[in-house]
């Protein structure tokens, strides 16, 4: 899927779930802009990353953990992540799912030029 333009949700749960018990599958690439599928389970256990973030939820609902912050989300929902900053979905639904793009440079856009 790496190659298109058009992703579709059900196709993007089909790689992921390919990819037996991962919780991210990369699914598309253009310039500095990474987008892929997060489907926690369990627990979230990621560390802050090196570039900025977007999660777009898909499905269920649960709560974000993002700094100093701690907020409800659910589908629909659009929630913004600077570089460096720990962060992590909480208290979860079965379903959960979200895409999640990285882009800009090392260190997050507020440090790039």
């Amino acid at each position: 899927m790496a190659d298109r333009a058009h992703l579709i949700l059900a196709e993007a749960l089909k790689t992921l779930e390919a990819l037996h018990g991962a919780d991210f599958a990369a699914l598309f690439e253009h310039g500095s802009l990474s987008l892929g599928i997060f489907c926690p389970r369990d627990l979230d256990i990621q560390k802050p990353h090196e570039r900025d973030e977007v999660y777009v939820v898909i499905a269920g609902h649960g709560f974000f953990h993002n700094g100093d912050g701690y907020q409800a989300c659910s589908a629909g929902d659009v929630l913004f992540v600077a570089a460096g900053v720990e962060h992590r979905f909480e208290e979860f639904s079965n379903d959960f799912a979200t895409w999640v793009m990285f882009y800009g440079p090392q260190g997050g856009e507020r440090n790039g030029k």
